[in-house]
Parts: structure tokens; sequence; C-alpha cells
């Protein structure tokens, strides 16, 4: 088990980001939380299996097809409290 926070920036709120990120955690066995920042970005913070934690940085690089990345910034091994993979309101 490893886990990652990733900060997202770019056209990334309004875009159905979080919606598509829960979907994608939920069917790649991921827990965790994805919310919106103050400053436009989202935030994502996983744990599971490395390959899966792989996958899962590899589509946020993209997002949905409305999104538009601009930057992802990941932080290695934090402290990630969930049961499941929520939105965070």
């Amino acid at each position: 088990m490893i886990s990652r926070k990733l900060t997202i920036s770019g056209k990334v709120q309004g875009v159905y980001y979080r919606a598509s990120a829960v979907q994608k955690a939920k069917m790649l066995g991921l827990e965790g939380y994805v919310k919106n920042e103050e400053d436009g970005s989202v935030s994502l913070g996983m744990k599971g299996e490395e390959a899966a934690v792989k996958e899962m940085t590899s589509w946020c690089k993209k997002g949905p097809a409305l999104a538009r990345v601009k930057e992802v910034k990941i932080e290695e091994n934090p402290e990630i409290q969930a049961n499941g993979f929520d939105v965070i309101h």
C-alpha cells in the first residue's frame, strides 16, 4: 500500500473532475478523497496498491474530457485517513 496527495491545477473546477475522479478511484479500488480548493485547484488524496495509485496519477494528469490540466504537484506518502473514496465539500 502506498499513498499520494495530488494538487491539480488548470481548468479543473466545474468540469466534473471530482465526480469523474471518484468513479475512476472506486474502479481502481482506491481509498481517499477529492475536493475543490479556494484557489481553483483540486486536491486528491489516495491510498492503495502501487499500480492503482500510479494509474490514478496518470489519469489525473488528463482528467475528464472538459478539464484542461496545467500542472499536477505530487506529495509522496502523506497520511491519508479514508474509508472508501468520496468528495469532500
